[in-house]
């Protein structure tokens, strides 16, 4: 019947904005407009009658109880419209006062006072909303958490791609530099097959003026003999 009720006014909070006469005949709106015109009795109730509270009370006390319904029907709209946190907690009491009036109907007992109902039905709810609070709570940090793990997988992952790149870009350099040190090498033994060449050129040319200074060694020996020989030659002739 809620949901009949909510289509036919087009959402909850149109059926919230409604009072509580009009939500006892929505959808009897033919039926309104004719005993208007015709100045007939207008209809009791519309989709409201599907309800079992109406086919439980009896036919003289239909309407009454139609009444009372759509008053109780329009309050819980209004709460599950615009409260914060939804309970059911006011909707069962609504029921139970409902289930009061019809035994009112038919036995006579006095139901409870709708202030002494709400006083109740507040208490209640407001243990019911620190509870749904708590569970929010604890949710939204099983998400933050959940995120946080998330967003960890996501930069290892991403640290290991970045490392598998440079591992790849490395791979990838070091055989350019292996042909480096290999052309390095290659020239290395170039240089050393060239030096020695050089080096025995160098001592041969070195080698070469070293008899040169021998002639001149002996020279200067053949030259002091003679001065020798001239000197005992003279000492001899005084």
């Amino acid at each position: 019947v809620g949901a009949r009720l909510i289509s036919h006014a087009g959402s909850l909070t149109n059926l919230a904005k409604y009072p509580a006469s009009t939500v006892q005949i929505l959808g009897a709106e033919k039926a309104l407009f004719r005993a208007l015109k015709t100045r007939g009795n207008t209809p009791k109730y519309g989709l409201i009658f599907h309800s079992t509270f109406i086919g439980r009370a009896a036919a003289k006390n239909k309407g009454r109880i139609s009444r009372y319904l759509a008053n109780k029907c329009t309050i819980a709209s209004r709460i599950d419209c615009f409260s914060e946190v939804p309970t059911s907690v006011f909707g069962d009491k609504l029921r139970e006062q409902v289930e009061e009036r019809l035994a009112f109907y038919e036995t006579g007992e006095p139901p409870r006072k709708n202030l002494e109902v709400m006083k109740e039905a507040m208490v209640e709810a407001s243990q019911v909303v620190a509870e749904v609070r708590k569970k929010q709570e604890k949710k939204e940090k099983k998400k933050k958490k959940r995120e946080k793990r998330r967003l960890e997988a996501l930069a290892a992952a991403a640290e290991d791609m970045e490392n598998a790149v440079l591992e790849t870009e490395e791979n990838e350099t070091e055989p350019k530099k292996k042909k480096k040190k290999k052309k390095q090498e290659a020239e290395q033994e170039l240089e050393a097959a060239s030096e020695p060449e050089e080096n025995g050129l160098e001592e041969e040319e070195e080698e070469e003026p070293l008899p040169k200074k021998k002639r001149k060694v002996g020279a200067e020996t053949v030259q002091g003999d003679k001065k020798k020989k001239k000197k005992k030659a003279k000492e001899v002739e005084d």
